[in-house]
């Protein structure tokens, strides 16, 4: 059974990876998915219309809304973007919480995060918000609920920030801010010809490209660089532990990454010297399973998203890589300025 569960999780991991490459092209599978993509872009467009237009509500919930997000699929770094815009807005004077939806726990009502949480009752991203940052985190599908439930929770909570849910149109928003990384948008279709939830030209309050290439960006409107950087490696087992990732140069490495954009992780090994044997996991993994049980690596490396799920496995060859987003000051002081009440100069 065990076998056949890790051929299912390779499977499905190659296939996840064989779509993002489709969705960088149009080619034969672009087209062919095309008049499912029409289907896609009508019933999306008439749902944003029916908010905009108040056949649907909009629910404010007493404080300010940050929606930090993807017009994309996949992931783009908007995790360690939520981590810095809740460090900034804290250093601004603000007081900060953070709803999610809690990707892969069983909820049926709002929930808070602690860093005490389980992943299966919270999701993978917000413990690692909670952890990281020490501010309040609910979690729930419902937005709504999840934002009135933490502002009831938390009284001093002055302005709430959403990891997603930029399509999550009931959750009244004051700033959007849309996250991309390398691949921008792809083929430029939408789902499921391409990577698009939305089409490019929605409006946004600002627009953050996380590239580790550093190319130039965009020429969108109030368009950003993101410098998402590693830090040093953390021991799985020992967290004091700490090694810069140039000391891992010479040994056997598995780099191995749950998120989803893996070969974004794999990318920022390399640019450190690194050579390492890679492992693509499907989005979210839940390491039910041991991957790592036949590899020969003497050092294994995994992400922070991932390491909230193995605090209890022991393996000493397991070793952390934390990445810090670094946000621009314009930025911030667009958010800030825009969360006063006031025009950026």
């Amino acid at each position: 059974m065990r076998v056949l569960t890790r051929f299912a999780q390779r499977t499905l991991a190659q296939l996840e990876a064989y779509v993002a490459r489709q969705w960088q092209r149009r080619g034969i599978f672009a087209i062919a998915c095309v008049p499912l993509a029409c289907v896609f872009s009508a019933v999306a467009a008439l749902r944003r219309i029916a908010f905009s237009l108040g056949w649907r509500e909009r629910v404010r919930v007493g404080v300010p809304v940050v929606i930090v997000g993807n017009l994309t699929v996949g992931g783009t770094g908007k995790t360690p973007t939520v981590i810095a815009l809740v460090d900034a807005l804290r250093s601004a004077g603000f007081t900060p919480g953070v709803v999610s939806r809690g990707y892969g726990a069983k909820l049926r009502r709002p929930r808070a995060v602690t860093s005490a949480s389980r992943p299966d009752e919270a999701g993978d991203e917000p413990l690692l918000i909670a952890r990281r940052t020490g501010a309040p985190v609910w979690v729930c599908p419902d937005r709504v609920a999840a934002a009135h439930a933490l502002v009831a929770a938390h009284r001093d909570v002055d302005v709430i920030v959403s990891d997603d849910g930029l399509q999550h149109y009931r959750l009244a928003r004051d700033i959007e801010i849309v996250v991309f990384d390398q691949r921008l948008a792809g083929n430029g279709l939408p789902l499921p010809a391409g990577p698009l939830r939305e089409p490019l030209s929605r409006r946004r309050d600002a627009t953050l490209v996380n590239d580790p290439f550093n190319r130039t960006p965009p020429p969108w409107p109030d368009t950003f660089a993101l410098a998402i950087a590693p830090g040093d490696a953390w021991h799985l087992a020992d967290p004091a532990l700490r090694r810069p990732l140039s000391q891992f140069a010479g040994e056997r490495v598995l780099a191995a990454a749950g998120i989803g954009s893996p070969e974004r992780f794999f990318a920022t090994l390399r640019a450190a010297g690194l050579a390492p044997e890679t492992l693509a996991l499907p989005d979210h993994y839940a390491f039910r399973d041991d991957p790592f049980a036949h590899t020969r690596a003497d050092i294994i490396l995994i992400t922070e998203k991932d390491a909230v799920k193995l605090r209890s496995r022991h393996d000493a060859r397991i070793w952390v890589v934390p990445v810090e987003a670094t946000l621009p000051g314009r930025l911030i002081a667009l958010v800030v300025e825009k969360l006063r009440g006031r025009s950026p100069a």
